[in-house]
């Protein structure tokens, strides 16, 4: 199943949010080739208190903005596009002509490995070394040796994406706390303008590159996705939807 294709089913699937046992229920990415599980396996059983905390309007929130940023990392629309872009995500399994192999080597824990990449792959387009070794570490594969594995294997791709989205990298919190009310700012955060709502997560997903400016196209674009699947799910989307003044981490 392409990932247009498991998208819209996913979101079909979701309607009664039943965590443990609907979810991705027989969502399959990547083609008969890449099928590695059902995605539904590491939503119940990885990862079981995503989009399961907190009441009903928590939970459609949480899943909106996670369809929202993994349709905005893979977006394959245009302005024009047939039915609006917002109803062209997941159209990539990695990024296309990547600008480098994304090795920081200054990272002594997380040590790239020779000849490899570690440029964007899967939903929420994990990159660099240091972000591979660690999920590699948590999901049980390589992520330094075999980085291809989160492009190729469709359990492995999601598992990657909800890692990202549920594990805080201090100081920075997680997607997760955020969107479910755990996510306490401290003084620094307050100072920054760091307060809970959508641009947050977009800053945790990609701060250093989107916030702390005004009218950026690409937060827009993660905000006009963010807005669509709220509406699907009949939710409002909450406050502090952009990132334009908020320090990035």
């Amino acid at each position: 199943m392409a990932y247009s294709d498991a998208l819209l089913f996913a979101v079909t699937a979701v309607a009664s949010l039943v965590t443990s046992g609907g979810f991705f229920a027989e969502a399959r990415w990547y083609g008969p080739g890449g099928k590695c599980s059902s995605v539904e396996a590491l939503a119940a059983r990885a990862f079981p208190k995503f989009a399961g905390t907190g009441d009903l309007a928590t939970r459609k929130r949480e899943l909106a903005a996670f369809f929202a940023q993994i349709s905005h990392e893979t977006t394959g629309g245009w302005a024009t596009a047939p039915d609006g872009p917002y109803s062209w995500g997941l159209c990539y399994k990695e990024e296309i002509s990547p600008a480098s192999n994304y090795c920081d080597a200054t990272d002594k824990q997380w040590p790239c490995y020779p000849g490899k990449s570690y440029h964007g792959r899967g939903p929420i387009q994990l990159s660099w070394n240091f972000n591979y070794g660690p999920a590699g570490q948590a999901l049980g594969f390589d992520g330094l040796r075999n980085p291809e594995i989160v492009a190729n294997c469709s359990d492995t791709a999601f598992r990657t994406a909800l890692w990202f989205w549920m594990t805080p990298r201090r100081p920075k919190p997680s997607c997760h706390e955020v969107m479910v009310g755990e996510y306490r700012p401290t003084a620094t955060d307050v100072a920054g303008n760091r307060m809970p709502g959508f641009g947050l997560v977009t800053n945790i997903v990609n701060g250093g590159l989107e916030c702390n400016r005004t009218d950026d196209a690409r937060v827009n674009n993660r905000i006009g996705f963010y807005r669509r699947y709220c509406q699907i799910f009949n939710v409002d989307t909450g406050p502090n939807l952009d990132c334009a003044h908020q320090q990035p981490y």
